[in-house]
């Protein structure tokens, strides 16, 4: 298991982003073709990062789609282990 809870990818955005480009939530949803609400969705950790979102920002900030989905899933994954109760038995080949 992970050790340390990661951010949620619309955190960076809000802590990092937006501020060093001095942009508002609703200049950077304009720009990035989004709804305000649709970006202030995942600036607050309340909606995920889609793969379309990853194009838009990719694109948006130069930058790889890739970096995106996969904080997204670092965040979704260590969440999942977190809640995870299941007691899976290591798979084991049935005789012939």
């Amino acid at each position: 298991m992970r050790m340390h809870s990661p951010p949620h990818p619309g955190e960076t955005l809000k802590e990092d982003v937006l501020p060093a480009l001095g942009l508002s939530v609703t200049e950077a949803a304009e720009q990035l073709g989004v709804s305000r609400v649709a970006l202030s969705r995942v600036l607050n950790g309340r909606a995920a990062i889609s793969a379309e979102m990853a194009i838009r920002l990719a694109q948006w900030l130069q930058g790889s789609p890739e970096i995106w989905l996969r904080a997204q899933l670092q965040y979704d994954l260590w969440h999942a282990e977190q809640r995870s109760t299941a007691k899976v038995k290591p798979a084991k080949r049935l005789a012939a």
